[in-house]
């Protein structure tokens, strides 16, 4: 029976992941922050454990705690929306923490493990923002978008040990990372100055026919992990797909 680590498990794509890999039969080890034991029902599959990945020693004792895992989906994240201009860069570099360098610190963590048996896969979820550029979210883009190239060097890296690494973007999708991440470093990020442009562009987004829910991420998450081909990039939903689609063209 395999195993999964899925990090920022604690809701939203995470969680549902976390959830689907659970009901596909594997052994699930949804890692948080704050742990939580009400998420899933009681089973010898399920396992939480505490994990902040920007805290190295946190990382440590996690992926010691885990054991043997045969995939690793790097799933936390937090948001960001606001004015560049008005962006504290203490706060573009807490984004920078999560998104990008724990993400580069979990893998390193578990690749000795993975090259040593030559078997595993890291499946980096990032967004649909690195396929098509979108206003107010130039920090985040770019802590997303770090990792799309960071990736694609890893996978040709890592080809030799049979250590696969996957990409899933998933699109736009409102009620998961911004609004239950974000929290206060969002605050004061539109300013008065590009209050008019941000109620124009939240008003048309939140016109937006087509949104990404948990379950297509959860799913395409699995379709990454299981996937043996060469195939690096996986878009989630049908907004991501067109967009992945129009780049590719």
């Amino acid at each position: 029976m395999k195993t999964v680590l899925v990090t920022g498990a604690s809701s939203g794509y995470g969680l549902e992941t976390a959830r689907h890999f659970h009901a596909k039969g594997w052994n699930v080890i949804a890692t948080m922050r704050t742990p939580r034991d009400d998420l899933a029902p009681r089973s010898e599959r399920w396992r939480v454990l505490p994990l902040d990945v920007t805290k190295p020693d946190s990382i440590a004792a996690a992926v010691d705690e885990a054991g043997a895992i045969d995939v690793l989906v790097n799933n936390a994240g937090i948001g960001l929306l606001g004015a560049f201009e008005a962006t504290p860069m203490s706060t573009v570099r807490e984004v920078f923490d999560t998104n990008t360098f724990g993400v580069m610190a979990m893998t390193q963590a578990v690749l000795p493990h993975f090259r040593a048996r030559r078997s595993g896969v890291v499946v980096n979820v990032t967004s649909s923002v690195t396929l098509a550029a979108m206003p107010l979210v130039a920090a985040y883009t770019a802590s997303k978008t770090a990792i799309q190239g960071f990736t694609a060097s890893l996978a040709l890296e890592l080809k030799d040990f049979d250590v696969r690494v996957k990409i899933v973007e998933p699109g736009y999708a409102p009620t998961t990372r911004f609004t239950i991440n974000g929290g206060a470093r969002m605050e004061g990020l539109i300013t008065e100055a590009y209050a008019p442009y941000a109620t124009r562009i939240l008003s048309a987004f939140g016109k937006q026919g087509a949104v990404t829910t948990e379950h297509e991420v959860a799913e395409t998450v699995w379709r990454a992990a299981n996937d043996t081909t060469a195939q690096l990039r996986f878009p989630a939903g049908a907004d991501a797909v067109a967009l992945a689609q129009l780049a590719r063209n």
